[in-house]
């Protein structure tokens, strides 16, 4: 049974003064959760383990995932491993930004299903990014991608986006003759933002994406994941893109790609692969590291194995000497033109040093006997 129920006029604007002082409340409170909850998440994240200063020679100073976040990275932060100023600190000529898109909830090394809740859409929600990203995985690549491009308009030429063979060779030059500017190269950690339709490639490409990875955490429609179910290689879809990208001239990576689509790949192209962040099994047998026949496999199609500076890849020892000690293991592994350096900066991983401090990572790979 319903009643009406009658107020006088002091209750009634007592009544209003709660309601109004509630939706103050609320309005605060949101307020506050989008203003810290995203730099409260990017610090337990991407950390960096306290540590006093690294022994830097002269010799080694001499040699020597970012659009998730609401940050600033023109700016020096106090969160995260990487912004332009510790760029240009650590002597970087070249940077990958690389589009997370979906991330599943619990993720983890071993298995993770397609279908999990996903961890990047409250992030993306939370940090107020533009409606179109709530439930479009394409458009939340298209606005890193965008975001990237922003930074560069807006950093005094400390940043330009590379987009073409002959834009990377112009700034290699440049460097050469003094220039601090970096370069920002534009990638997706899996392929699932084509969402299907290889058509997509097209937006994928006018937005600057150079860099593709074929899968993430979990298996998609192109193929199995490291970290899915399926352990399958590719599919038909995934075979359709492969070669596409080949035909575009873009960069095919294969972290977090199941061995059995490594191997596809491999037997069906001739261009360079690369590994963007990844392990040397030999020196540590983790599941996120390919077995090193396949590893060998890779570099002999001229491509690159990026060395990653978190514990899971890298034996527990994360500093800049068991950092270098893997290095040299890949090294004698495929040889010094097949590696390179793969932090995972910025990419939910905790590490010994941020990328400011890359010079002792020059000065440990010095110490290690390396040139």
């Amino acid at each position: 049974m319903i009643q009406s129920i009658k107020f006088n006029g002091a209750d009634d604007a007592c009544l209003k003064k709660l309601v109004a002082g509630f939706l103050i409340f609320i309005v605060i409170a949101i307020s506050a959760f989008l203003t810290f909850a995203p730099a409260y998440v990017e610090k337990s994240r991407n950390s960096i383990v306290p540590h006093d200063a690294y022994p830097v020679s002269k010799t080694a100073q001499a040699l020597h995932d970012s659009m998730l976040w609401k940050r600033n990275i023109v700016k020096r932060g106090n969160r995260g491993q990487v912004d332009i100023p510790r760029l240009i600190e650590g002597n970087v000529a070249i940077q990958v930004f690389t589009a997370v898109t979906k991330s599943p909830k619990g993720q983890n090394y071993d298995k993770n299903a397609t279908d999990a809740p996903d961890s990047i859409t409250p992030l993306v929600v939370g940090q107020l990014w533009p409606p179109r990203t709530w439930t479009s995985l394409l458009e939340r690549a298209l606005y890193q991608a965008e975001k990237l491009h922003e930074i560069a308009e807006h950093s005094s030429d400390q940043l330009s986006v590379i987009t073409s063979l002959a834009e990377l060779e112009a700034h290699l030059v440049s460097r050469a003759a003094g220039s601090k500017t970096i370069g920002g190269l534009l990638g997706i950690e899996g392929a699932h933002p084509l969402q299907g339709e290889l058509s997509n490639m097209d937006r994928l490409e006018a937005a600057g994406h150079r860099v593709i990875g074929l899968q993430h955490f979990f298996d998609n429609d192109l193929g199995g994941s490291l970290h899915g179910f399926s352990n399958r290689g590719l599919t038909d879809f995934g075979l359709s893109v492969v070669a596409d990208i080949a035909t575009r001239g873009m960069v095919l990576d294969l972290a977090h790609s199941s061995p059995q689509v490594a191997q596809d790949v491999l037997d069906m192209t001739n261009m360079p692969i690369i590994v963007s962040h990844t392990g040397i099994f030999g020196h540590f047998p983790a599941k996120r590291n390919f077995p090193d026949d396949l590893m060998r496999r890779i570099a002999a199609s001229g491509g690159v194995l990026g060395i990653g500076f978190w514990a899971e890849v890298a034996c527990g020892d994360i500093s800049p000497s068991g950092i270098a000690r893997m290095i040299k293991a890949g090294i004698a592994e495929v040889g010094v033109d097949h590696i390179s350096l793969g932090s995972d900066f910025d990419g939910s991983v905790e590490t010994a040093f941020d990328t400011s401090e890359l010079p002792a990572l020059n000065h440990a790979l010095l110490e290690a006997g390396l040139s």
